[in-house]
């Protein structure tokens, strides 16, 4: 994983923009790119110069719109996959990535319930920022609500990491270090709001149906 990041890494530094781009995207394909980390690091080499600026365009706003744009067309091109390909794509590939037909159905209803929101709240979320899309996907949420939530939440996530890696500089490693704990955190919060409400729901209508028996 180390020499992975590391590839990553180098391939921004060699490529800038264009190499920036290509590591975002993949990165909201599935890749482990660690994109919470990659943003404040392109911060911080746009501090330093590393990439150019256009006009009056500061380098690290640049970095954070091409960032941005990678993430969407990454996210978009993951959510196709999981609209279009539907069901025969969850039969023919769902085994590699621990996604059975089975789930589909209550992906859907998870979805059809929290959608909008929570794709936007997994654009915060560390390794599930880069899956979350399939599953919007293969539940067929509107296009328009997945690219609106989608965009909103990767203009706060790259913007707000890219100003942060210029603010700290060279001290960014102290940053990310940081980061890392902060997003553990908000993951561990998530998955128990989010455990809580489906908890929640299932007592709800096992209540309901009660009521339901006890009518009849």
């Amino acid at each position: 994983m180390e020499h992975l990041t590391q590839t990553f890494h180098d391939l921004i530094v060699h490529l800038g923009y264009a190499g920036l781009f290509i590591v975002m995207f993949l990165g909201n394909v599935g890749t482990p790119v660690g994109t919470e980390v990659v943003m404040p690091t392109a911060g911080a080499l746009a501090a330093h110069g590393h990439f150019p600026t256009l006009g009056a365009l500061p380098a690290w706003v640049l970095v954070a719109t091409v960032g941005t744009v990678a993430e969407i067309c990454g996210a978009t091109t993951l959510y196709a996959v999981g609209y279009y390909g539907g069901l025969p794509f969850v039969h023919r590939w769902g085994k590699y990535i621990g996604f059975k037909e089975k789930q589909l159905g209550r992906v859907h209803a998870f979805y059809e319930r929290f959608g909008r929101t929570t794709v936007f709240w997994c654009r915060f979320i560390p390794f599930v920022r880069g899956v979350a899309s399939l599953p919007a996907g293969l539940s067929r949420m509107p296009k328009r609500w997945f690219v609106t939530y989608t965009a909103l939440g990767s203009v706060i996530f790259c913007f707000g990491l890219t100003y942060l890696g210029e603010m700290a500089g060279k001290n960014v490693d102290a940053i990310v270090a940081s980061l890392h704990k902060v997003a553990l955190l908000v993951a561990v919060l998530v998955v128990l709001a989010i455990v809580a409400g489906i908890v929640w729901w299932r007592a709800r209508a096992k209540g309901r149906g009660a009521v339901d028996d006890a009518a009849a």
